[in-house]
This record gives structure tokens, C-alpha cells and sequence, in this order.
């Protein structure tokens, strides 16, 4: 199945907001995700997974990276086969 990790950086003391936010959305999605808050330069890792390629592109483009409070994103698409 296609995975991404997305890396969030947000708006100062909005990490909580923007998980329940991005935990919202995906819920209504046809996708399994995890996400947490971390220290470091990042400030939220979401890991995405969908049945296609294309619908898991649409979610990250689309829906999470439109969230008001994201500053900017990085997103690493999973080579699939390697390290299995």
C-alpha cells in the first residue's frame, strides 16, 4: 500500500489543534494514519497510508496541507518493496 511520512511545521502552541484537526479529516478519509507531535525541527510526523497512490497525494495536497495553522510541509513517499 502506498505510505508517506509528512512532516508538519505549525503556527507556536497550535501542534494539539492541527492533530485533532488532521485526526478529523482523516477519519472520513478512506486511509489508516498515525500522527504525534515531536521536538526537533519538525513540529508533527503523520504517517499516511492509502490505497492509491493518487487518492494519498489528493489527502496531503488537498486537505492537510490547507490547514490554516500549517506552516509548511515535507512529505517522503515510501519506496514500496524495500525494507520489507
Amino acid at each position: 500500500m502506498p505510505t508517506a511520512y509528512v512532516l508538519l511545521n505549525s503556527d507556536l502552541g497550535s501542534d494539539e489543534s492541527i492533530i485533532g484537526e488532521v485526526k478529523q479529516i482523516l477519519t472520513s478519509e478512506n486511509a489508516k494514519f498515525e500522527i504525534q507531535g515531536v521536538y526537533g525541527v519538525y513540529d508533527i510526523v503523520l504517517k499516511l497510508t492509502a490505497d492509491d497512490p493518487e487518492e494519498l497525494r489528493g489527502i496531503i495536497t488537498d486537505r492537510i496541507r490547507k490547514i490554516g495553522k500549517v506552516q509548511s510541509t515535507l512529505t517522503m513517499m515510501v519506496i514500496e518493496g524495500q525494507g520489507q
